[in-house]
């Protein structure tokens, strides 16, 4: 095998740049040279509740068209939906009404995601509540099938991808939970963030890009510390970053791929740049080492 002639794409999370407006965000994007955004819907960029929805997204997806930038939809904001609880309502909230304002949430974000022509959605389960069943056939399982079939049913009928994110602490927090539940919903995707699986289940983070390559809609690449769920730089955890974007580039993985630092808001002016420069780098150490190993004898292989 050679190393791939493309490169890989990639975007940067809107959620790691709260304090830019999101017009200055995507231009700051765009000069760095990346090639999309994740766009966490959110208070701060592109309020889905705000007046005007339809037009400001219709400039919006105009906007990325001028600057050339590709686009994910992502679905993760704090308190969008409950000022008082983060990440509530969830899809597996007990409560009926919480289900459905977080399934009217996700099919608004699907809406938002064709009209910009954006590549995925991406979404989550959500953490159970104290008390609730979360075996494989109870209560907890039940609402969550119910609610991912509703959204990869509506993002279909749109033309988008539904991607469906692994969170550690949540309902599924790793590969395997995936694979449960994508068994149970046709045409379900994978949002695989690799620095997840230094926190959650058994596959190293190239691993699982290798063992789910078939099954990728989205994909984020930010470092992590082994065992601790905080998002960093690249650089800043443990990720082997080049054994990651070499994997993607083996399975020829063709989509944005993403960094998501949404605790690094107040860096962001430095940080876009400097992190694009850090993933290209370990992208070209990817291709150096493959090409080592291309070129090496065959009993040095």
């Amino acid at each position: 095998m050679t190393p791939s002639a493309d490169r890989l794409r990639y975007a940067y999370n809107t959620n790691g740049m709260t304090s830019h407006r999101l017009h200055d965000a995507l231009a700051l994007l765009a000069d760095a040279g990346y090639d999309g955004v994740a766009l966490t819907v959110d208070v701060a960029h592109h309020d889905p509740f705000a007046p005007r929805l339809a037009a400001r997204t219709a400039a919006l997806a105009r906007r990325l068209d001028r600057l050339g930038l590709g686009s994910t939809v992502e679905t993760g904001a704090r308190f969008l939906l409950d000022p008082r609880h983060k990440h509530e309502p969830t899809l597996i909230t007990p409560d009926p009404a919480g289900r459905a304002r977080r399934l009217a949430f996700l099919r608004l974000c699907v809406d938002i995601a064709a009209d910009l022509g954006s590549e995925a959605v991406s979404f989550w389960a959500g953490v159970p509540a104290a008390g609730t069943d979360t075996s494989p056939d109870g209560t907890a399982w039940n609402h969550l099938v119910a609610g991912v079939r509703a959204v990869t049913e509506h993002a279909a009928g749109r033309g988008v991808t539904a991607a469906f994110e692994p969170e550690p602490g949540m309902l599924v927090e790793d590969c395997a939970g995936w694979s449960r539940l994508a068994a149970l919903v046709p045409g379900l995707r994978l949002a695989l963030d690799t620095g997840h699986c230094l926190v959650a289940g058994d596959l190293t983070p190239d691993r699982a890009v290798v063992r789910h390559a078939g099954d990728l809609g989205a994909v984020a690449v930010e470092d992590m510390p082994r065992g601790r769920h905080e998002h960093r730089a690249p650089g800043e955890g443990d990720m082997d970053l080049p054994a990651v974007l070499g994997a993607l580039r083996a399975v020829r993985y063709g989509g944005l791929v993403s960094l998501e630092l949404s605790r690094d808001a107040h860096r962001a002016d430095t940080l876009v740049r400097t992190a694009l420069e850090a993933l290209r780098g370990a992208e070209r150490a990817a291709d150096g080492a493959l090409a080592h190993r291309v070129g090496a004898p065959e009993g040095a292989r």
